[in-house]
């Protein structure tokens, strides 16, 4: 079942995504990478800048998680996270359509450089790279994320 993640599921989030990046230990730039992942300040962080988390949920539990962000005149899709035991089932591409389905505004993903396998799932659900040139101007416009980060990433738009 897919549902919007209300406060009572921020330990369950923030267990998804820190699982949900091992898959970037390695692809992640050693500077970029630190544990865990991500910490429960930044996810009280995003959280309070207005990302609103919907989770997949099975047996009662959250097994896949994915954000979405309004920001100025386009929506963000922000930490989208399967869990690792549950992964290659079909749970991302099920949130992100429900993501996708909710929003008539422009739709912005970011992800890293060298995750390739992240890059063709957003390709396979419709989202095309943008050129080098334009997702500096976007990563600065549009998030909020070190020199170092927008380096090392793409920004693929639907």
């Amino acid at each position: 079942m897919i549902r919007r993640c209300e406060e009572a599921d921020f330990d369950q989030i923030w267990t998804v995504i820190n699982d949900g990046a091992e898959a970037y230990r390695g692809i992640i730039p050693e500077d970029r990478w630190h544990e865990p992942y991500m910490t429960r300040e930044e996810l009280r962080n995003e959280l309070a800048n207005g990302v609103a988390f919907w989770g997949y949920e099975q047996n009662g539990t959250l097994q896949a998680v994915m954000g979405m962000q309004n920001v100025q005149d386009v929506t963000l899709i922000r930490h989208a996270y399967v869990r690792t035991r549950v992964r290659r089932c079909g749970i991302g591409g099920l949130l992100l359509d429900h993501l996708k389905a909710s929003t008539q505004r422009p739709l912005l993903v970011g992800t890293w450089a060298d995750a390739a396998w992240a890059i063709r799932f957003y390709e396979k659900h419709g989202f095309q790279v943008v050129e080098a040139g334009e997702k500096n101007q976007l990563l600065r416009k549009y998030w909020d994320v070190p020199t170092r980060q927008i380096e090392t990433s793409v920004v693929l738009c639907q």
